[in-house]
């Protein structure tokens, strides 16, 4: 889990939903006082199921693996969700240059975290100059009058790093379409706050790092009203072979999974898509080049890096002003 939801004991007119998706949870967190929360939780489930049936890498059926499939040179109809999702991909892997990359996919599998990767271990160099020399975002075009992309050929989309931050703008709109004046949406730990609770405060959220060992300082609080919250990390999914550690974090421009990564970096942004997005993308440029483009174009960033002393932070100051002090 990214994120803590604060641990004060909600109102009984606070309600909690739940349930799974994309291999992780979700939890809902809404104040619905004249609504059927049966009603409510399958809505939820529902709009979680169709992001899975569009963007999963690992069902064989879905529009994106469609995509992957498709003919060389064809212009492919993609469903309106996964369309945007691609396209703000696009704009973030465009502004990152390339620290992001929605075309990581073979990638992905050749450093066994994807569904045709497991127990391949540690590809060979010649390999990974292979894979890397048919991918990259500069090769895929779209279309929006027709919601068509380009398949250039082998090219493998892998829209991990953001498909969970749309996932949760997704349900906040469906709770928002429904009636739901105030909730807290949370899907493997990306959040997305909006309205107030019953006392009339902002939904809070305490930002963690590492849970065993988090030396960082005082805890921090952030407050989501009408934003949301997402870290990208060296702690989730990694794997050890022949005494080396391999985090599922992949620089497209190396081929290769990050080093001295940092330990988090949590983004805040107007919507839970860009957060996740971009809480990739500064993870990718590293603690130093990552802050400075962060400051540069005032995004709201916070990192933790390993220091000769412990755990080290550094923020921007749009994130600071998101703090509750």
């Amino acid at each position: 889990m990214t994120f803590a939801i604060d641990a004060t004991p909600a109102p009984a007119s606070i309600d909690t939903l739940g349930g799974e998706t994309m291999g992780t949870t979700w939890c809902v967190k809404l104040v619905a006082p004249r609504a059927s929360l049966h009603t409510l939780h399958d809505g939820i489930q529902s709009q979680l199921d169709k992001v899975v049936a569009q963007m999963s890498t690992w069902r064989d059926d879905s529009d994106l693996s469609r995509f992957n499939r498709a003919r060389p040179g064809s212009w492919v109809a993609l469903p309106e969700a996964l369309f945007e999702v691609l396209s703000c991909a696009l704009q973030i892997a465009q502004a990152s240059e390339g620290a992001f990359d929605p075309t990581i996919g073979p990638l992905v599998d050749a450093w066994g975290f994807g569904p045709r990767g497991r127990g391949q271990g540690v590809p060979c160099a010649e390999k990974i100059a292979a894979i890397r020399a048919r991918i990259g975002w500069q090769r895929l075009a779209l279309r929006h009058d027709s919601r068509t992309a380009l398949q250039p050929g082998e090219v493998q989309l892998d829209l991990s790093a953001i498909a969970k931050g749309h996932a949760v703008d997704l349900v906040a709109a469906h709770l928002q379409l429904h009636g739901i004046d105030s909730a807290l949406v949370e899907v493997g730990g990306e959040l997305y706050g909006y309205g107030r609770k019953p006392d009339g405060s902002d939904w809070r959220v305490l930002v963690e790092t590492v849970p065993d060992r988090d030396d960082t300082g005082e805890p921090q609080v952030l407050r989501l009203c009408g934003c949301a919250v997402a870290t990208s990390g060296d702690r989730w999914h990694r794997y050890r072979h022949d005494g080396n550690e391999y985090a599922h974090t992949l620089d497209p421009r190396s081929g290769r999974p990050l080093e001295r990564a940092p330990v988090a970096v949590t983004v805040v942004a107007d919507d839970a898509m860009h957060a996740d997005g971009w809480a990739t993308a500064l993870s990718v440029m590293g603690a130093e080049a990552g802050l400075a483009f962060a400051r540069r174009h005032a995004l709201a960033a916070r990192f933790v890096t390993r220091g000769t002393s412990g755990m080290e932070v550094a923020t921007t100051r749009e994130f600071d002003d998101r703090l509750d002090t």
